[in-house]
């Protein structure tokens, strides 16, 4: 089965975090992806710029809004995902649980499927 891990960072962390300390994260977050790669369970996983740089659309009675970030209106920010294959919503938590990002984001676990319920 395929589960997202969403990592949901506080807007403002991002915005005030050190390059070092951005560097240092990075780091850790890959050997992890290494880690998730050996074990066979690692399928994608991407970093998102900040939401200063993003947009967010909106097509309402067939006009579209458009509205530049960052999005104050959010307390967190999508700062990155990972896509995995995983046995078990059990094994996916775990692995949410040894993931670096959980010390200072929190970690969605969502397993993929239809946009509507079944």
């Amino acid at each position: 089965m395929a589960y997202m891990l969403l990592v949901m960072e506080p807007g403002e962390k991002r915005r005030t975090r050190s390059v070092e300390e951005g560097r240092r994260n990075s780091e850790r977050m890959a050997r992890f992806n290494d880690e998730l790669k050996a074990r066979g369970v690692y399928r994608a996983s991407e970093s998102l710029r900040s939401d200063t740089e993003g947009v967010r659309l909106e097509v309402r009675g067939g006009k579209r809004t458009l509205r530049d970030g960052p999005f104050t209106e959010a307390k967190e920010i999508v700062g990155g995902f990972y896509l995995l294959d995983c046995e078990t919503r059990e094994q996916a938590l775990a692995i949410a649980n040894e993931c670096p990002a959980a010390e200072w984001a929190t970690l969605e676990v969502r397993e993929l499927g239809p946009c509507y319920d079944e």
